[in-house]
C-alpha cells in the first residue's frame, strides 16, 4: 500500500521541486519508505517523466521492494499502490515461463507480468490497485485502476504537463493545475454528499473510473474499460435458467468462493486484524477464517455510552469463534475531539467519513497495520432497505408516467404544501412531480438535496455542467437496465454509493493513519458471481440470505436478525450544541458569498438551510454537508 505521484512534461521540463514536493505530500499514506526517479527521453520528442512513491510496507519489507521499481530487461519503471493478493500464483506462472525475480514483492510481479502479457496482465490479478508504468520501448505511460475501484487514481492534463496522483490535493499542490471549483462536481456533491467519478471538486482533475486503463502517449490520452460487474450478465440474469433446485444449491457454490476471497486477502508480511462490529458482514469474515483454521485478531471500538455500544454483539462473535479479541474503549467526546483532524484528512469533501477516520485512527494506535473490513456486504448481498424500496418506487414511477401531467404537477404541488416539511416528503414530492430530471428512483433514494433545492442553492450554472454531473449516472443506469430490479439496485449501489462514498472515505481516512483496509466481500470475482444470481434469491426472508446460507449456519440467530444499525454518531445533537460555534459562522451568507464557492452557491439559501435545521424541518446531514464543502474549498481552493 502506498501513495503514488507522477508528472510527464512534453517538450518541457518538470519544474524544480515539484516531484519531491508532490511525493512528500503523500507521506501519510506511506511512512516506511520514499523514492523518486526522473527520466528523460528525446525520441520521438523531448519528454521528462517524474515518478514518486511513498511506501507502506506490507509485502516484502526489504529494500528490494523499493519504488519506483525498474525492470532492467525492458527498461520499464513502475509506481504502484495496493496489493495483488494472488501475486504468488502469477509469479509461479511467470517463473514457469522463464522469468527471474530479485524480490518477493507483488510490485515486481506486476512489472514482470506487464513485460510478458502487456495490458492483458490485468486479467490475471485479484486485488486492489492503482499503478502507473512507464513503457520505455513504446514511450508511453500506462495507468490502471482495480476492477472495483478500491484504490483511487486522479489525473489532470494541463498545457505541456500530465499529472497523476493517489490524491487530488497532491495534484493541486503542484501548482500546475488551476485551483478552480468544478460546477459539475459541486452539483454531484450537493446531490449525493460526494462527487461521482470521474468528477472531482476541481476543474480539470478527474478520477480514473474502476476497471479502466489510461494511456498517455505523445500528449494524447486514451481511456479504456477492461472490466465491469455487468459484462456478459444481462442475458443470464433476465433468463429463467435458474431453477428452484439451483437456488437450493447456491450456498454450496458460494461457500468456496467466499472462503477463497477471504483467505487470499490474508497475504501479508505484517499481522492482519479484522474490524469487528458484531454485524453480519464482519462476523462472516471471522467465521470463514475460523473454518479455515485461522485464529483471527479482532478489534472492536467500544463506546462507554450505552446508546452507541455494540459490545455485546462483538463479544459474542469473538467468544464463539475464539478470536484474539481487542477492545478499544472510547467515548463520544473522543470522536467529537477528532472531527477537526478528520476534516483535515479528507482528500475530497464527504458528508460521511468521520466514523471511518476515528475507527482507523484507534485501530492503528492499537498496533494494527492491515485490517479486514466487511465493507461491501450490503451492496453485494442486498443488505440495504433500498433493495426493497427502490423496486417499489420503480413500479410506482412506471404507473405514474401514465397519469397525465396536468394531474401529476398539481398533485405534487398539493403534497408539498400539505405534507409535513421534512427531507423524506421532499423526495416523495420529487418522485410525484417527475419532470424528467429524475433519472431513476435509486438516485432519489440516495439524494441529499433534491433538484428543486439545488436550483435554489446554486446559481450561474451552465447547462453543460448539469449534463456533466449526470453523465456517469446515466452510464451506470444504462448498464444496469437489463438486470432484474434487485440486481439493478445492487449494481447501482456498488458503482455509485459504495464507490464514491464508502470506498473513497475508507481509502483516504485509513491511509491518513498509515492503515491498509482490505475488503474481501467485494473481491471482484465473488461480486460478479453473486450479481449473476437472480435477485429474488437475495430477499427470501433471512437478511443477506445468500451470505448467511453460505456460512452454513455458523452465525448466531441474534447476530443475523439484529436490527441493522451501523456506526452512528449523535451529529444532530452535536451540531446544535458542541459544534454550533464552529458550523454556524462557516455557513454565514457573507462568508459563502466571499469564499471560493461565492460564484456558485447562494449564501442566503445556505443560511436558510441552517435556519431550517434549527427549526427541525431539515435533517443534520444537509447543513453538515454544506459546512464540509465550504471548509474543504477554503482549505484547498481558497
Amino acid at each position: 500500500m502506498c501513495g503514488i505521484f507522477g508528472v510527464v512534461a512534453r517538450n518541457a521540463s518538470i519544474p524544480d521541486g515539484v516531484l519531491e514536493r508532490g511525493t512528500q505530500s503523500l507521506a501519510h499514506r506511506g511512512p516506511d519508505d520514499s523514492g523518486t526517479i526522473l527520466l528523460s527521453h528525446s525520441v520521438p520528442e523531448p519528454v521528462e517523466i517524474g515518478l514518486g512513491n511513498r511506501r507502506l510496507a506490507i509485502l516484502d519489507l526489504s529494500a528490494l521492494a523499493h519504488q519506483p521499481m525498474h525492470d532492467s530487461e525492458t527498461g520499464n519503471w513502475i509506481v504502484y499502490n495496493g496489493e495483488i493478493y494472488n501475486f504468488r500464483d502469477v509469479r509461479h506462472e511467470l517463473e514457469q515461463a522463464g522469468t527471474n525475480f530479485i524480490s518477493n514483492s507483488d510490485t515486481e510481479v506486476l512489472l514482470k507480468a506487464y513485460a510478458r502479457w502487456g495490458e492483458a496482465c490485468l486479467a490475471k490479478f485479484r486485488g486492489m490497485f492503482a499503478f502507473a508504468l512507464w513503457d520505455a520501448s513504446r514511450h508511453r505511460l500506462f495507468i490502471a485502476r482495480d476492477p472495483m475501484g478500491i484504490k483511487p487514481l486522479y489525473y489532470a492534463q494541463s498545457g505541456s504537463y500530465f499529472i497523476f496522483a493517489s490524491e487530488v490535493r497532491t495534484i493541486l499542490g503542484t501548482g500546475l493545475v488551476p485551483s478552480r471549483v468544478d460546477p459539475a462536481g459541486v452539483t454531484n456533491y450537493l446531490t449525493f454528499g460526494s462527487a461521482y467519478d470521474p468528477l472531482t471538486l476541481v476543474e480539470g482533475v478527474h478520477a480514473l473510473p474502476p476497471g479502466h486503463t489510461l494511456t498517455w502517449e505523445g500528449g494524447v490520452l486514451r481511456q479504456s474499460s477492461y472490466w465491469d460487474l455487468v459484462d456478459d450478465l444481462a442475458e443470464r440474469t433476465t433468463s429463467d435458467s435458474f431453477s428452484a433446485e439451483n437456488e437450493k444449491d447456491v450456498a454450496g457454490h458460494l461457500q468456496p468462493l467466499l472462503e477463497e476471497a477471504v483467505r487470499l486477502q490474508l497475504v501479508s508480511d505484517v499481522p492482519v486484524g479484522i474490524f469487528l462490529s458484531g454485524g453480519i458482514d464482519s462476523s462472516a469474515l471471522v467465521s470463514i477464517l475460523r473454518r479455515s483454521g485461522v485464529t483471527a485478531s479482532t478489534f472492536s471500538i467500544v463506546f462507554r455510552e450505552a446508546d452507541f455500544s455494540e459490545v455485546q454483539h462483538s463479544r459474542a462473535i469473538a467468544s464463539k469463534f475464539h478470536t484474539d479479541h481487542h477492545e478499544v474503549n472510547v467515548s463520544q467526546d473522543d470522536v467529537l475531539a477528532a472531527i477537526p483532524d478528520a476534516l483535515g484528512a479528507m482528500d475530497l469533501p464527504t458528508m460521511d467519513g468521520v466514523n471511518t477516520y476515528f475507527v482507523s485512527r484507534e485501530t492503528r494506535r492499537a498496533g494494527v497495520k492491515v485490517a479486514l473490513s466487511g465493507l461491501g456486504g450490503d451492496e453485494v448481498f442486498a443488505g440495504y432497505s433500498t433493495f426493497r424500496t427502490v423496486p417499489r418506487m420503480e413500479r410506482f414511477a412506471r404507473f405514474w408516467k401514465h397519469v397525465p401531467g396536468s394531474i401529476r404537477g398539481p398533485f405534487a404541488s398539493a403534497f408539498s404544501a400539505l405534507a409535513p416539511a421534512n427531507d423524506q416528503n421532499r423526495k416523495l414530492a420529487a418522485l410525484a412531480r417527475d419532470n424528467g430530471r429524475l433519472l431513476h428512483p435509486y438516485f432519489l433514494s440516495r439524494m441529499l438535496f433534491t433538484a428543486s433545492q439545488r436550483d435554489l442553492l446554486m446559481r450561474n450554472v451552465d447547462p453543460s455542467a448539469s449534463d456533466s454531473a449526470t453523465a456517469s449516472q446515466r452510464d451506470r443506469l444504462q448498464r444496469a437496465r437489463a438486470l432484474d430490479a434487485v440486481n439493478r439496485v445492487s449494481y447501482l449501489e456498488s458503482r455509485c454509493y459504495m464507490l464514491n462514498t464508502l470506498l473513497r472515505d475508507a481509502d483516504f481516512m485509513s491511509m491518513s493513519q498509515g492503515l491498509e483496509v482490505r475488503v474481501p466481500l467485494i473481491d471482484h470475482q465473488l461480486a460478479k458471481a453473486v450479481l449473476a444470481l437472480p435477485g429474488h434469491w437475495k430477499l427470501n426472508g433471512t437478511p443477506k440470505k445468500l451470505l448467511v446460507d453460505a456460512l452454513a449456519g455458523s452465525l448466531p440467530d441474534e447476530i443475523v436478525h439484529r436490527p441493522k444499525r451501523g456506526f452512528t454518531l449523535p451529529f444532530e445533537h452535536w451540531i446544535r450544541q458542541e459544534l454550533r460555534s464552529e458550523v454556524e459562522p462557516v455557513l454565514d451568507a457573507k462568508r459563502i458569498s466571499n469564499g471560493p464557492l461565492g460564484g456558485l452557491l447562494d449564501g442566503k439559501q445556505v443560511q436558510r438551510i441552517w435556519q431550517d435545521f434549527l427549526q427541525g424541518t431539515v435533517s443534520w446531514s444537509r447543513p453538515w454537508s454544506l459546512y464540509v464543502l465550504q471548509r474543504w474549498c477554503e482549505l484547498h481552493l481558497g
